[in-house]
């Protein structure tokens, strides 16, 4: 189960990360409002293939504590924590330089779920027939 988990997670990573490119470019063509000051494609990258794994991490570890409930109290904890993190993009304070800054919180916020849903679509790829 390990290695599929985290090929499971490195796989959500990647699908996550695309979905967050596209998703800025249509962003930016809809808007012109450009973040890649604070937001740029590397980071997406980054930060999309870490929460996969992060979310491989805790779902190994879930299952490994609760055997047949670990799925279900991932799949909650992953879900709450993605709304939760959404704190983040609209506490943050942008730079003087970058203009519209309000619209800042749409680009970023749906992106925060990108990785629960890249991993939610890919999951069942990876189980095992039983």
């Amino acid at each position: 189960m390990g290695k599929n988990i985290f090929l499971q997670g490195i796989f959500a990573g990647i699908i996550s990360a695309l979905a967050c490119i596209i998703y800025n470019k249509i962003y930016f063509f809809a808007t012109e409002a450009d973040f890649s000051k604070v937001l740029n494609t590397t980071t997406m990258i980054g930060i999309n293939i870490g929460a996969g794994l992060l979310a491989a991490i805790g779902f190994w570890l879930l299952n490994k504590w609760f055997k047949k409930s670990g799925e279900i109290i991932f799949n909650f904890a992953f879900t709450i924590l993605s709304f939760a993190s959404i704190a983040i993009p609209i506490s943050i304070s942008l730079p003087l330089d970058i203009k519209f800054p309000e619209l800042f919180p749409g680009l970023s916020i749906p992106m925060h779920f990108f990785p629960a849903l890249a991993w939610y679509t890919i999951h069942p790829l990876f189980m095992k027939k039983n």
